[in-house]
């Protein structure tokens, strides 16, 4: 039987890996397992192979409250301030979570704002959601963010909240269309929309969970957006690139352009280079073709803030100059009299 030792074990965690594979006829020394654990490497059972005890509650406790640990929530309080002067959570809502251990992650209290958080205030949980460490009660929707790192084995770090142009797309069912901004393309890519379930239930975490295989960004219809990423701020980033993306879409809705969009072939070279960074997305075997098989701006024709400023234009350019003129006065009128 082959003994993997502590060294191997380090040297395992610098290659980057996230998942650490064993079979029946493998084993890990004590501190072996310790060092994958403690670096957040999922330890995954073949056929036939005992899966490993976890961390005992001391050792989880001790987990929670090194210095490692202390990073982690320092860096949650940070983002949910920035979160919170964004306007991306409103009193008590959205949360934050962040993978510590194999089986172990720290996360945001219920009930509490994000934007006035401390490091004494955060849980400590399994992947279960039960909560082991923290004075005070764990988030409610924790399971939805279990439901993410279940998908997407590289998730380090969840993050969820209500920011106001993507939570107006997902009240709207409305899928924000491609090929007209970069950063979308590379750093976030598509942004499916998740069904509406009860915020916190299985049901929700039934429809996240094979979303986040290839999204690192989704839409929860009716309700708002949760992003994951490689750490706290990188899973709040992805939710800051989405929520710009809306807003520049409904600015650019507005106003009459000549619709100028990325091509298939840039596209392609946009998702080469978010191939290289380590970045799921799922077109990624698309064909140029294919990527600019849709017009996005036919598609914005369909959102409602496109549509109501087409229309408007229309109506005004069928209005004669005399007409133009007496309601052009009597929007002023009205105006000096409000």
């Amino acid at each position: 039987m082959k003994l993997l030792t502590q060294e191997d074990a380090e040297f395992f965690v610098k290659c980057g890996a996230r998942e650490f594979h064993y079979n029946s006829d493998s084993d890990l020394a004590a501190a072996a397992r310790d060092t994958l654990t403690k670096a957040g490497i999922r330890l995954v059972p073949g056929p036939g192979a005992t899966p490993l005890p976890s961390l005992s509650t001391a050792d989880r406790l001790d987990l929670f409250y090194s210095s490692e640990a202390q990073q982690i929530k320092e860096e949650i309080c940070d983002i949910g301030r920035r979160m919170w002067e964004r306007n991306y959570t409103d009193a008590n809502g959205g949360n934050i979570s962040c993978r510590i251990g194999a089986d172990e992650f720290i996360c945001t209290p219920t009930l509490v704002s994000k934007g006035f958080m401390d490091p004494e205030m955060m849980c400590l949980v399994d992947s279960k959601g039960t909560q082991i460490a923290g004075s005070l009660r764990r988030s409610s929707e924790i399971t939805t963010h279990m439901a993410v790192y279940a998908g997407a084995p590289q998730a380090k770090a969840v993050v969820h909240g209500h920011p106001i142009f993507a939570t107006a797309f997902a009240m709207s069912g409305f899928q924000p269309p491609q090929c007209l901004i970069p950063e979308l393309e590379v750093f976030v890519g598509q942004v499916p929309l998740a069904p509406y379930r009860t915020p916190g239930s299985p049901a929700m975490a039934e429809v996240i969970q094979p979303l986040a295989a290839k999204n690192q960004s989704i839409m929860m219809v009716n309700h708002g957006l949760i992003c994951w990423g490689t750490g706290v701020e990188d899973a709040y980033f992805k939710m800051e690139i989405t929520d710009a993306y809306c807003h520049t879409i409904v600015a650019a809705s507005q106003i009459p352009s000549q619709r100028t969009t990325i091509s298939g072939e840039e596209v392609k070279k946009l998702l080469n280079m978010k191939s290289s960074l380590g970045l799921p997305d799922p077109r990624m075997d698309q064909t140029p073709a294919q990527l600019a098989e849709v017009d996005p701006w036919t598609v914005l024709d369909g959102c409602s803030c496109s549509s109501v400023s087409s229309q408007l234009k229309t109506a005004l350019q069928k209005l004669t100059q005399p007409e133009l003129e007496a309601l052009v006065k009597k929007i002023v009128s009205g105006l000096a009299q409000a």
